[in-house]
């Protein structure tokens, strides 16, 4: 009886462009424009709603993208969703009334996501809580300027090491840290006899 040999465990190593780019803080430069760009988009789209009743009291705004984009137009017409499951999932809010409460939770993302990446505050987190509010509005069959942003979040979230080094990251992440590597805040103390 022959006993299967394990497979050779090949590590490839990441090109020297990509290394540099999304974990070296000489490209932050390159990372603040996009952060600047993508964090103003989503501060200026709420700040819009803010001000606007059918956003922040009633959800009526809301409320009337969930039944366009869930709507079943006649054939040989495409419906603005093309996944079942996600119109199933609009018609399953719509039918709950959900839209009065998530209208206010989306405008206050978008506020909030837009002032950090503006300030550099959790860059990759902010990142891709915008890329999945841009994916929410694509599934919802809104194309505008989603796939744009979504793909600058991708890149900001590849980048999160250097994507702040303008900004608050500089300083938070050594502090805070990390999930799988904690900061100087959460590091035990060695203990003196």
């Amino acid at each position: 009886m022959t006993t299967p040999s394990r497979p050779t465990v090949v590590n490839f190593s990441d090109p020297p462009v990509a290394t540099s780019l999304f974990g070296s803080p000489k490209w932050s430069w390159l990372w603040l424009i996009a952060r600047l760009y993508v964090g103003y988009t989503w501060i200026t789209s709420g700040w819009g709603k803010l001000s606007n009743p059918a956003w922040v009291q009633t959800g009526e705004a809301l409320k009337g993208f969930w039944e366009r984009a869930a709507a079943i137009p006649e054939a040989p017409a495409r419906p603005q969703i093309a996944f079942d499951w996600y119109r199933v999932f609009i018609q399953s809010m719509l039918d709950a009334g959900a839209y009065t409460w998530f209208s206010k939770l989306v405008v206050a993302g978008e506020i909030i996501i837009g002032a950090a990446l503006i300030l550099g505050f959790f860059t990759g987190v902010a990142a891709f809580a915008g890329g999945f509010m841009n994916w929410n509005f694509m599934m919802a069959g809104t194309a505008s300027i989603n796939p744009v942003l979504f793909t600058l979040s991708i890149l900001l979230i590849l980048a999160w090491k250097n994507a702040g080094w303008i900004g608050l990251d500089r300083w938070l992440l050594p502090v805070l840290g990390t999930p799988w590597q904690p900061g100087k805040a959460f590091k035990a103390e060695p203990k003196t006899e």
